[in-house]
Parts: structure tokens; C-alpha cells; sequence
């Protein structure tokens, strides 16, 4: 792709990401069991209509809404880091152990200390910034590489998953409030979800613009950061807490959804090139886009039933992930 294809489609990508996330939320509040005309709908946001609308579009479907955008953008922006500062386009929250280690603390939080729940978050983030040092350490021998820190990521995600069903199997009678939560989905997401993860996700996706200058220079490999005077192993480092806390942040409302982190940057790879000055603003507009299409289509699409998101996204990512990678040729 040469310099003037990929910054023509960067700026009409540029043009049609936000109106293509903003109709994507209008489409997610019309459907669902009972379907709103688009006319009703922007009468409810703005206060008036039908009061059966107002009550469904202001307490069921905006903040649920919201909720999807902001942990789809969480997992996308964390994924695109990770794969960043491994140089490793198969890197992802959800394979290397960053969600597990959350999802480990989740489960804890939800099982056996339920008093606590409204610390969901704090303990999600903790769970996987722990998680996240436990890799690096197991990866370090007088330093770190990319392809170490994967490995231990997998084992280690191998490891908390199974200290979590041994959890849930010796807690078998706490754990119905928890099997959704593992399927990964939005079902219940209310004002009260979006008000206690919003601090964490602001903070996480504030700073993650910031990352962008040092992961173009990770990605061109440690020696390279390190003459063009890069800290790597601090620098990596710092990367990696940055994104265990926005993988934190959604795991600690969607639950284990997987393949927005892996999908959506690699995706936006092939169509805008590997500089992170526009990857990862991208990568957090088309995450929080996928999390909310994946709900809606999850919760209007299967009814009377409501399918969770994360079973979905398993369901139509493999497949479409394992074209990507066949197009780019990273599997033969």
C-alpha cells in the first residue's frame, strides 16, 4: 500500500467513523424486542413522545448503549497496545491473560465477596494489572521479549482459568449470577454500570493517545527504540499497565467478551497501515462501534431470546479473523 492510498483512506475513514458509530447506537436504540421508529427514538432523547419509548430508550437501551461503547473501546484500545509493544498482531487481552487475571478478580469480587461488587472495576483492573506483571516476570531474564511475554501470557491464561471454575465449582450454589458474565454481553447494563466504569474508562482512553508515539517506536524493535533513546523495558511496561487497565475497565461489565481487541486492530491494519497515531483513535471509535452492533444484533436478532454479545463475537469473529489472517498471510 504506498503513502497516498493509505492516507486517502485514513481520511475518509477519518470522515465516516463517528457518523457510522452514531448510527449504529441509533440502530441499537430502535431494535430489540419492541422495535422504535427513528422519528420516536429522537423524540425520547430529547425528553418528549410516547412514555412507554421514553421509559424503554432512557432506562433500558442508552445506557446500555453507552456501556457497550465504552467497553468495546476499552478492548480495542487495549488490544491495539498489546500488539503494539509485542510486535505481534495476535496479541490480545483475552488471549495472552490480561482478561483472565480481570475476570479472575471479577469472579472473586462476584462469588465470594458480593459486599463488594460496587468495586467490580477496581478489582477487575487490579486482577489484570496483576496478571499483566506476572507474565512480564515470568518473561524476564535480564530482559523481556515480545515472544517470551506471549507464551507466558497464554500459560498463565490457561492457569486463572482454571483457578476460576475451580472457584465457581466449589461455590456452586453463588455462581448463577456469574455464568452470564463469563458468556461476555451487556444483557441488565444499567445507568449504575456506566456510572462506576466511567472513571476508570475516561482515564484509560485519555491516556491512551499518549501511548502512541512510543508504540511506533517499540514496533520497530528494541534495539531501534533503544538508539533513538527509548526506556524499552520501562516503556513496555508502562504500555502494558495502561492496557490492563482498560481490559480491566471492560471486563468488569461486559464480562470475558472476546475478539474486539484482536479483531478490530488488526482490521483497521489492513485498511490504514501500523502508525498509531491513527490506529488506536480508530481502533477506539470501531471497538465501541462492534461491541454495540454485536448487543444489538445478540438481543434483537434471536428473539424471543437474547443471545449474550461474547457468544456472537465468537461466532462471526473466528471465522472473519481467520480470513484476515489468511488475506495478510501470517498463517499457510
Amino acid at each position: 500500500m504506498n503513502v497516498s492510498t493509505r492516507n486517502k483512506r485514513r481520511r475518509w475513514l477519518g470522515i465516516a467513523a463517528i457518523p457510522v458509530a452514531t448510527i449504529i447506537a441509533l440502530y441499537g436504540m430502535a431494535s430489540g424486542a419492541v422495535m422504535i421508529p427513528l422519528p420516536e427514538v429522537w423524540h425520547a432523547l430529547q425528553g418528549s413522545g410516547d412514555a412507554v419509548h421514553l421509559t424503554i430508550v432512557w432506562n433500558l437501551r442508552l445506557p446500555r448503549i453507552l456501556v457497550g461503547l465504552l467497553a468495546g473501546a476499552c478492548l480495542a484500545a487495549s488490544g491495539a497496545l498489546l500488539q503494539g509493544v509485542m510486535r505481534n498482531p495476535l496479541a490480545d487481552p483475552g488471549i495472552i491473560g490480561v482478561s483472565a487475571g480481570g475476570g479472575l478478580a471479577a469472579v472473586i469480587a462476584l462469588v465470594l465477596f458480593p459486599q463488594f461488587s460496587y468495586l467490580l472495576p477496581a478489582f477487575a483492573f487490579t486482577g489484570a494489572l496483576i496478571s499483566s506483571l506476572v507474565i512480564y516476570a515470568l518473561a524476564w531474564d535480564g530482559g523481556s521479549s515480545p515472544t517470551k511475554i506471549v507464551l507466558a501470557g497464554i500459560a498463565v491464561n490457561a492457569l486463572l482459568g482454571a483457578v476460576m471454575n475451580g472457584i465457581m465449582v466449589l461455590n456452586s450454589d453463588r455462581i448463577q449470577s456469574v455464568i452470564p458474565w463469563l458468556a461476555g454481553g451487556l444483557s441488565g447494563r444499567s445507568w449504575q454500570h456506566l456510572t462506576f466504569m466511567l472513571p476508570y474508562a475516561l482515564v484509560g482512553l485519555a491516556l491512551t493517545p499518549l501511548a502512541a508515539k512510543t508504540a511506533n517506536l517499540l514496533a520497530l524493535g528494541d534495539q531501534s527504540a533503544q538508539s533513538l533513546g527509548q526506556h524499552v523495558e520501562r516503556q513496555r511496561f508502562l504500555i502494558i499497565a495502561l492496557a490492563s487497565l482498560l481490559a480491566g475497565t471492560a471486563v468488569s461489565v461486559a464480562g470475558l467478551v472476546g475478539f474486539v481487541g484482536l479483531l478490530v486492530p488488526h482490521a483497521l491494519r489492513l485498511v490504514i497501515g501500523d502508525d498509531y497515531r491513527y490506529l488506536l483513535p480508530f481502533s477506539i471509535v470501531g471497538g465501541g462501534a462492534l461491541m454495540v452492533l454485536a448487543d444489538t444484533m445478540a438481543r434483537s436478532w434471536f428473539d424471543p431470546l437474547e443471545l449474550p454479545a461474547g457468544v456472537l463475537l465468537a461466532c462471526v469473529g473466528a471465522p472473519v479473523f481467520l480470513i484476515l489472517l489468511k488475506k495478510r498471510r501470517l498463517i499457510r
